[in-house]
């Protein structure tokens, strides 16, 4: 397995890849799944903020991509950032998860950040214990939240301290 900061060029393979959490899955509130030139878009925006967007790839293919954007908008949280990862079908329970984050905290660590939040919704067990492997512990649980497929989701919030 090979893990790269995403270019524009992996747009087309992420759309594709995250296509089916937004029309088959409720781990997402996206209700339309994006095109290439949308996650294009969202690559360069996230890049911008000097954060990480990476991509992990094997067998020359997408297995999975994790990324990083800002906790929230006060300057007081410019220390904190929120995480996501996503992994093919394909590649699951195969470490590409573990390995795109343990990229993803490295690089957030030696850039200064010092927290790292994620938002799952809830049920998700899979999701749930791949944060908690990765030294996430549960800091919230928002009960009905998000609404998809005309059913009410919680979302449970994940955190974890990353540097000193």
């Amino acid at each position: 397995m090979h893990i790269r900061d995403a270019t524009a060029a992996d747009a087309a393979a992420i759309a594709a890849l995250y296509a089916p959490f937004v029309t088959d899955t409720s781990v997402t509130f996206e209700e339309t799944p994006p095109d290439a030139t949308e996650i294009a878009r969202r690559i360069a925006d996230v890049q911008a903020q000097r954060l990480p967007w990476l991509v992990a790839e094997a067998d020359g293919d997408l297995a999975g991509y994790a990324y990083a954007t800002p906790w929230r908008a006060r300057r007081g949280y410019r220390f904190s950032v929120e995480v996501t990862v996503y992994v093919a079908p394909t590649a699951h329970r195969r470490g590409v998860g573990r390995a795109l984050y343990e990229a993803l905290f490295a690089r957030l660590t030696e850039s200064g950040y010092h927290a790292a939040m994620a938002g799952i919704a809830l049920p998700n067990p899979a999701s749930v214990a791949l944060h908690e492997a990765m030294g996430m512990r549960q800091v919230a649980h928002f009960r009905e939240t998000g609404r998809k497929f005309e059913r009410w989701v919680d979302v449970g919030y994940w955190e974890r301290v990353l540097g000193p």
